[in-house]
């Protein structure tokens, strides 16, 4: 049986925008990226938000976005890399559908950034050094909050897109609360 929403979840550049396309299109469902949600509700960029109101600000209203989009069925979101960092989040998250996490490498998510055009305009950096050193570090800090909230998991490193919709919706219809990480080494549990 599957969940009334899919919830992807990981760090920026990690696909959740594509995966979450291509699920929602395989579901004959909507497709919300949270992001966009919260740029159209604010009426501005993320950039902008962030220079006006601070990260603070923009926490604030990523939550309420998440909230909303929570509210709405039959809907595949993909949230922000840092949606995870609340609690209250999490909680939202995890009682509102089948959270899947996009595991990525650093490098690859950095490859990924770099490569596409909007990231200086949607994507502040969120640490004073920037850059790879951000992706490592914020990486690193996050996987746990990523680990925990996660009903499943599933590498897109060496897999492509189509295959991660897949894997996500294969685990989701069997109800299945273990790991997928092809390209990577081993399995795990993602509790």
């Amino acid at each position: 049986m599957t969940p009334e929403r899919i919830i992807l979840i990981g760090y920026r550049g990690s696909g959740k925008t594509t995966v979450g396309r291509i699920l929602a299109r395989e579901l004959g469902w909507e497709f919300a990226d949270a992001d966009d949600h919260l740029e159209a509700t604010a009426g501005r960029s993320i950039a902008a938000i962030f220079a006006a109101e601070g990260e603070p600000g923009f926490r604030d209203r990523e939550s309420a976005a998440l909230a909303d989009l929570c509210r709405r069925d039959r809907l595949v979101i993909a949230t922000g890399g840092g949606a995870v960092l609340r609690p209250a989040n999490r909680e939202l998250l995890r009682e509102s559908g089948f959270v899947a996490w996009l595991v990525t490498d650093p490098e690859t998510s950095w490859a990924r950034l770099s490569g596409d055009p909007t990231t200086a305009d949607r994507r502040p950096n969120l640490t004073p050094v920037g850059g790879f050193a951000e992706v490592k570090s914020l990486t690193a800090a996050r996987t746990p909050l990523y680990r925990d909230l996660a009903h499943f998991s599933t590498g897109t490193d060496a897999q492509s897109p189509d295959a991660v919709a897949n894997a996500i919706l294969k685990a989701c219809k069997a109800g299945t609360l273990q790991s997928s990480r092809s390209g990577a080494a081993g399995s795990s549990s993602s509790g």
